[in-house]
């Protein structure tokens, strides 16, 4: 692999024109796609294989329309105090909302509008009524149009007094990130100029990875409707794209100007880049696909779609590092100067053949030599301690009232709650396949159950072989008493009888999540074990890259849990609502965790692979490694940290917990695991970390990451009479 990568990336170095026109080219192809593609909408959402999904599939039969995936709306008004909605006053105005929403702007995209005074949506004490609206689309594609006409339609009524917020879906818009995606890439750069001390240098790992991500986010965009992708799919993409994207492309940038500083020529330089750093970010990149493509193992279609769309944004940043990365080292010229005349990376400014003063990562890598046991264990014990929320960790889906005080979603939920009691934002649907005597008893059932505070009378279809039930729990959605009265429903009914709504929804849905927890684990870090057995030609080195990822990973998860569960620090990283944590969060920080994770593992030891295949003892090769790779992978970790950081500005609670949980976990592992307990472990293990029986060295293909195949045919080339050229008219040819 290495000579191939070798040649590739020389290749591309000389036909440099060539490739960038073929990568401009596909990005205005891309862009042409997304430009004409329609708008995205917000994907459907199947849970395959539980009950909500079987009742909703039931409905779609028996009740057709009722299942529809079109937005809902709720117009909560609460009369000022001392007064009621059914006073003559406030009963025109609210009229007014209903004649508007059936013959304003808007209304060609609206389904049903009830009235409140005829639907009985009039709370006890007569304070609070509520106009339900159903729309023909789903809230992602309503037209600007009508979402602008909801937002205003209770304008007249807040004029008279009234309070007037409105929640449901048909607000729903694509994620804001804000001014924080921004920052993150501001901070990435002035990461990028202190590492390489060259504005060109730092400028290309940018350049790169916005293309990368640019052509697999336009395609995403072109796609959307197409395979049904969500909204939240190219956030996502954006998210990993430019991080690996950068990393990727830092790392073949570093290697290029260290082979430039040992005095190659400028097209060697960049096929040793490749071939070497280059082979370490092919399997870096397979981790984080793998890890990706694994979450089908979940079997929810949505987030099946999302990792299989990430995956492919990876697969372009490998490709692009690969062969666009050293076409631009190519048109940059000398402006990417020798690491050893300018760079900080390994120079610091010093003539060749002058004495180099250790630099930091040799003198941490020493220090752990020293005290191999005491890093260990504060590294474990300080990680275990973090990790401790996770064992309290309560997961659900966030609803308007994970929503920020601020919104007028949230507003319209805590109304709501007020007028008619919690349970109201979360009412459960039963649907009874049978007649109207099974859905008769079921209903009586209902209602003696603890928990519940109405049961409206069975809605038979036309047929008069189905119903329909509406059950209003006594606590709000996300309860733990809410999930137990679901439970007892379905334990005390037969087969004819199933409970789905989108809190028995949420509650099927995390369930799912925890039931393919451990096989998803089981597979992905399964799979990239054998790849990094692979690498490292080793047994240990592999068991504890997964354990160290496995520590950090629930440490992340203990400081998720701390913050948006239990609201520590919650002012300081933006939370306005803690709540509990979202379904999918622990099974995707799996995933991408890993994935991300295994690029600092793979390009930090295989330097030190490197380093003992080349004839040094596993103390000094460990010092080898931290002396050439510390640096850019600290880097690349504050840059990571940095791109996710920057998605906590989002207004949306999913994708801010998402961006904290991989910073932080990005985080723990670059610096804690990575830098301090890798080392540690591989002083105390010494030869027996690169250990791998016999048997099974025969077994294992060799993939030669670290180049020593490489080293041998450039030797060999360099001794034929022919000399490099061979290898020039290869790359020609």
């Amino acid at each position: 692999m290495a000579t191939f990568l070798y040649r590739l990336g020389r290749g591309a170095f000389r036909r440099r024109g060539l490739v960038a026109l073929l990568w401009v080219a596909l990005l205005f192809a891309a862009g042409f796609g997304a430009a004409s593609a329609s708008a995205p909408t917000s994907g459907s959402f199947s849970i395959p294989g539980t009950e909500a999904q079987k009742a909703f599939d039931l409905l779609d039969q028996r009740f057709p329309g009722m299942a529809a995936d079109g937005a809902t709306a709720r117009i909560v008004i609460k009369a000022p105090e001392g007064a009621k909605v059914t006073d003559a006053g406030p009963k025109a105005e609210v009229q007014k909302i209903v004649t508007g929403l059936k013959s304003g702007p808007g209304a060609a995209e609206i389904s049903s509008v009830a009235d409140p005074y005829e639907a009985q949506a009039v709370s006890q004490d007569g304070s609070t009524a509520y106009i339900s609206a159903k729309y023909k689309v789903s809230g992602m594609e309503l037209k600007d149009d009508t979402r602008e006409a909801l937002k205003v339609s209770g304008d007249g009524a807040k004029a008279a007094g009234l309070n007037v917020q409105i929640g449901g879906d048909a607000l729903m818009a694509a994620p804001e990130t804000g001014s924080g995606e921004i920052i993150g890439i501001a901070v990435a750069a002035i990461v990028l100029v202190i590492t390489f001390g060259s504005l060109v240098a730092a400028g290309l790992p940018l350049l790169t990875a916005i293309i990368g991500v640019g052509i697999g986010v336009s395609s995403i965009t072109a796609l959307a409707n197409v395979l049904d992708l969500g909204n939240t799919t190219a956030t996502l993409a954006t998210m990993i794209g430019l991080a690996v994207g950068i990393d990727y492309a830092l790392f073949i940038v570093s290697r290029y100007r260290a082979e430039l500083a040992e005095g190659r020529e400028r097209d060697e330089a960049a096929g040793r880049a490749v071939g070497t750093a280059g082979s370490a970010v092919v399997f870096a990149g397979l981790t984080v696909v793998i890890a990706l493509v694994g979450l089908a193992v979940v079997n929810i279609p949505m987030l099946t779609k999302m990792g299989f769309a990430a995956a492919g944004t990876v697969v372009i940043a490998v490709l692009v590092a690969l062969t666009l990365v050293p076409a631009i080292l190519a048109f940059a010229g000398k402006k990417v100067l020798p690491a050893g005349k300018k760079s900080r990376l390994f120079g610091k400014g010093k003539p060749e053949g002058a004495e180099k003063k250790a630099n930091g990562g040799t003198r941490w890598a020493r220090f752990v030599l020293r005290r191999p046991v005491m890093v260990l264990l504060a590294g474990v014990i300080g990680l275990g301690v973090i990790a401790i929320p996770a064992s309290k960790l309560e997961m659900g889906l966030p609803d308007d009232g994970a929503q920020p005080v601020s919104t007028t979603q949230r507003q319209a939920y805590d109304l709501l709650s007020d007028g008619f009691g919690p349970g109201f934002n979360g009412p459960l649907m039963v649907v009874v396949d049978g007649d109207k005597a099974l859905a008769d008893s079921t209903a009586d059932r209902i209602k003696g159950l603890d928990g519940v505070v109405a049961v409206t009378p069975p809605t038979l279809n036309e047929a008069g072989d189905a119903a329909v039930i509406t059950v209003i729990p006594k606590d709000r959605p996300s309860s733990t008493h809410t999930e137990d009265l679901v439970h007892e429903i379905r334990d005390g009914s037969g087969e004819d009888v199933l409970v789905t709504g989108a809190t028995a929804m949420n509650i099927d849905f995390s369930q799912k999540m925890n039931d393919a927890l451990l096989p998803y684990l089981a597979l992905v870090v399964g799979l990239a074990f054998l790849l990094l057995m692979l690498v490292f030609r080793s047994i240990l080195v592999p068991l504890k890259a997964a354990l160290g990822f496995l520590l950090s990973v629930v440490a992340a998860l203990g400081a998720v849990v701390a913050v948006f569960q239990w609201g520590w620090l919650g002012s300081v990283f933006g939370v306005e609502q803690t709540g509990p944590i979202m379904s999918m969060m622990p099974i995707f920080m799996v995933g991408v965790v890993f994935g991300l994770a295994m690029d600092y593992e793979v390009f930090l030891v295989t330097r030190m692979r490197e380093a003992y295949v080349h004839g040094e003892r596993p103390g000094q090769a460990v010092v080898t490694g931290f002396q050439y790779s510390a640096r850019v992978v600290v880097a690349a970790a504050v840059i990571m940290i940095a791109v996710f950081s920057g998605f906590m500005g989002a207004s949306d609670q999913m994708v801010k917990m998402i961006g904290f949980g991989l910073a932080v976990a990005v985080f723990f592992d670059a610096f804690v695991v990575r830098m301090a307990i890798v080392p540690a472990v591989l002083a105390l293990l010494g030869h027996k970390a690169w250990w791998l029986p016999k048997w099974l060295d025969r077994l294992l293909p060799n993939v030669d990451v670290e180049g020593e195949s490489l080293r041998k045919h450039l030797e060999k080339s360099a001794d034929s009479p022919e000399g490099p050229d061979k290898d020039r008219e290869l790359v020609n040819a």
